[in-house]
């Protein structure tokens, strides 16, 4: 009986060993395993924030024309590669300015000055189509887009910088001026030159355009109404940017007050002008050049 006690005893404690380590081992794999929902939680949390800013998506406007002219099929062509180029200049400024300005800056700077060109653009082959063939209408509608996933703004979701561009602000836009507007949208995008560069909407200041009356040639009768009108549209355009520029106060970057207010009110000036100088010329010298009148400053 002395020998065997020991034995037994010692048969007991390895028991006892072996089942302290089973529990040990479980309770490393739940840890490990809590451990790893964590991670993942954390991981999940850690996908959300590094989310991307989300994606500009715009209506596809070549799949609504008509049958194209070979006439102005070059025309239309050019057009429809400058809405695209359009579109990806406003996703990279898009990923370029997350985390600035207020709730409605997507809609402001980015969105508002994107419809305004597209507006633009779109007119100009409704008119290059129109020349050889029925104009098509109703492509203004394919003008707003929104933006998706992540992004916190849809197209809608605040009136911003090119809420005035209605389906017949913008102008038909004749061949010469069609490589000047062309050449401005491509590069408007970069919002980094201009008036107000670096001027941020901390304080109000007024908008100053150049006159464009002063710079007419003499009027013709058949198109004084029409100069007259658009002339009208100048100013209200001038007004609605400064009534902007007190709205905004406190918005946005440097830059907020060139992308969302000078910008646009410069895409829509050279519309303007354009009709102006287009009604002119129905029966007189097309006047040359009033485009450089389209650029306002911003004054404090």
């Amino acid at each position: 009986m002395s020998r065997a006690l020991p034995k037994y005893n010692k048969r007991r404690v390895a028991l006892i060993g072996s089942a302290t380590a089973l529990v040990l081992t479980g309770a490393v794999i739940a840890g490990s395993a809590l451990a790893g929902e964590s991670s993942k939680s954390g991981g999940d949390t850690n996908a959300r924030t590094l989310a991307s800013p989300g994606t500009i998506t715009c209506p596809d406007v070549a799949s609504q024309l008509p049958d194209i002219p070979a006439s102005a099929q070059a025309e239309v062509d050019r057009n429809l590669t400058l809405l695209q180029t359009q579109i990806d200049e406003a996703n990279k400024r898009l990923v370029d300015t997350v985390g600035q300005g207020g709730p409605n800056f997507v809609q402001n700077a980015i969105l508002g000055p994107l419809e305004d060109k597209r507006i633009a653009t779109v007119n100009r082959i409704a008119t290059a189509i129109g020349r050889t063939a029925e104009k098509p209408q109703g492509l203004d509608a394919l003008a707003p887009c929104t933006l998706n996933a992540d992004g916190a703004a849809g197209a809608g979701e605040e009136a911003g910088a090119g809420e005035e561009a209605g389906a017949g602000d913008e102008a038909e836009a004749t061949p010469s001026a069609t490589a000047t507007d062309a050449a401005g949208d491509a590069g408007q995008d970069t919002g980094d030159t201009g008036a107000g560069e670096d001027a941020g909407n901390a304080g109000v200041g007024t908008i100053s355009c150049p006159d464009v009356a002063s710079q007419l040639p003499a009027i013709p009768a058949s198109a004084q109404a029409e100069v007259d009108r658009n002339l009208a549209l100048l100013q209200t355009q001038i007004d609605e940017a400064n009534k902007r520029l007190v709205n905004t106060v406190g918005q946005g970057g440097p830059n907020f007050v060139q992308n969302a207010i000078l910008g646009p009110l410069a895409d829509k000036r050279t519309s303007t002008i354009d009709r102006i100088a287009i009604s002119i010329g129905r029966t007189a010298e097309k006047p040359q050049g009033l485009n450089s009148l389209a650029a306002c400053t911003l004054t404090q």
